[in-house]
């Protein structure tokens, strides 16, 4: 099939423009998502624009499209926005920290007079509680003060002696506010897309109580806002893989909106590392790869250490046939440029595997998707060291492969374009891809 039919316009005829006014170039991004009611509870920037999924999960809800998926979730952006529009929604995430997030913006229809109360009783016995005496992590020691973590610890422990008290509802969200104030309580840089920036000091750092407190208010006015406005939709949250949507009926979802992760080598495991340190998930570094890294799809080359020996053998995979020869072709050169890198970062195992990982992907989502479903992912293209990779093309030759009838791309913005220091000069795009089924 040429390449001019998959970006045939005259395959989608019914796609006309959205009616909710959102700058296009915005809805592949978290931005606007900071200021909305119960979506800024926790600032996770893996994701994308609320506003635009609510726009989407409208128009669709009307063609009759009710029932709707997304893969990825993340801290649940599309289960949270269906509850609003009311669709019924299934959200499947592999990473279990992320799981548990949005599964408290879940509960949402919550007494807020009830989660005020609760926080402050939660301050009160944190007040009175003595010293903790354990000694912390470094990396929190690396990220707060010593006055700034104790009250934080005593927090935590206040809720960890009173949640068999409260509610399950409560009790995820009083947890919730605690996650959420971890980083504006640090005194060091913690910008979210990195771990810290020891380098990068605060001059003011809030107070946990205050903090949380505020956090709590915030959620509650939320939740009043939410409850007064909402739609009677219902969201779920799976901790599940998108490489087989294990939990999610045959034929079930007749829209599937979603976000899979870049291969642009970040960790989105490392990227929780401060809250699942404080959390006591993990002790150090090395932790993620059993905690977390195994369960995602392998975008990193963190992911893929153990597994350079066995690049021929992920490329070999018959998943991966409708992609040969340029994936081969490309993933040799990278393992060629590799070798002229400091660091010799494997970007040849780590595409080979995420492509074979987005390949089961498809192969579950065809297995859940009704026939005539809709399919829409935000995702963005590849240059591991200045090497491109067509990551729309691929993904719409493998989602055909796997019984989807046709794919068009729909640019929405430029990327690589904003950072002086930017390792490569290689123009990437981030995009909508629209699969039909």
């Amino acid at each position: 099939m040429a390449q001019e039919r998959y970006f045939s316009e005259t395959l989608f005829p019914e796609l006309e423009p959205l009616s909710i006014e959102v700058r296009p170039e915005r809805s592949g991004t978290f931005a606007d998502n900071l200021s909305l009611p119960v979506h800024r509870w926790f600032r996770y920037p893996a994701g994308f624009s609320a506003l635009w999924v609510r726009q989407l999960l409208q128009r669709e809800r009307d063609r009759g499209r009710r029932r709707v998926l997304d893969p990825f979730c993340g801290t649940g952006t599309v289960p949270l926005e269906a509850e609003y529009a009311g669709p019924e929604a299934v959200g499947l995430e592999a990473h279990p920290f992320l799981v548990r997030v949005a599964e408290a913006k879940l509960h949402w229809r919550e007494e807020a007079s009830l989660l005020r109360r609760a926080a402050s009783d939660l301050v009160a016995l944190a007040r009175r509680l003595p010293p903790i005496a354990e000694e912390p992590s470094e990396l929190l020691l690396r990220c707060y003060r010593p006055e700034t973590l104790q009250r934080l610890r005593q927090l935590l422990r206040a809720w960890q002696e009173q949640v068999s008290a409260w509610p399950a509802t409560l009790s995820a969200l009083l947890w919730l506010a605690l996650a959420a104030i971890l980083r504006p309580c640090a005194s060091v840089g913690t910008a979210q897309w990195q771990d810290v920036l020891p380098s990068k000091t605060k001059a003011q750092v809030a107070d946990p109580f205050e903090a949380f407190l505020s956090r709590v208010e915030l959620m509650a006015d939320d939740m009043s806002c939410w409850q007064r406005q909402a739609r009677d939709g219902k969201g779920r949250i799976l901790r599940g893989d998108a490489r087989t949507c294990e939990g999610v009926p045959a034929g079930w979802a007749e829209l599937v909106i979603t976000s899979p992760p870049y291969a642009n080598d970040y960790d989105y495991a490392d990227a929780t590392r401060l809250e699942l340190c404080f959390f006591g998930e993990i002790e150090r570094w090395r932790d993620l790869q059993p905690a977390v890294r195994r369960h995602l799809i392998r975008s990193c080359t963190q992911h893929v250490s153990a597994l350079v020996q066995e690049t021929d053998q992920l490329l070999a995979n018959p998943l991966l046939a409708p992609l040969q020869p340029e994936l081969q072709a490309t993933c040799a050169r990278l393992e060629e440029e590799r070798l002229l890198h400091d660091g010799r970062k494997a970007y040849h195992t780590m595409i080979a595997a995420y492509f074979l990982d987005m390949a089961r992907s498809w192969q579950a989502l065809r297995r859940v998707t009704a026939v005539g479903g809709l399919v829409c992912p935000v995702i963005g293209d590849s240059a591991p060291y200045g090497i491109h990779v067509p990551v729309e093309e691929w993904l719409g030759r493998l989602a055909l492969a796997n019984g989807f009838h046709s794919w068009r791309f729909e640019p929405l913005r430029a990327r690589n374009v904003k950072w002086q220091n930017r390792k490569h000069r290689v123009l990437l795009q981030e995009g909508l891809l629209w699969i039909e089924g």
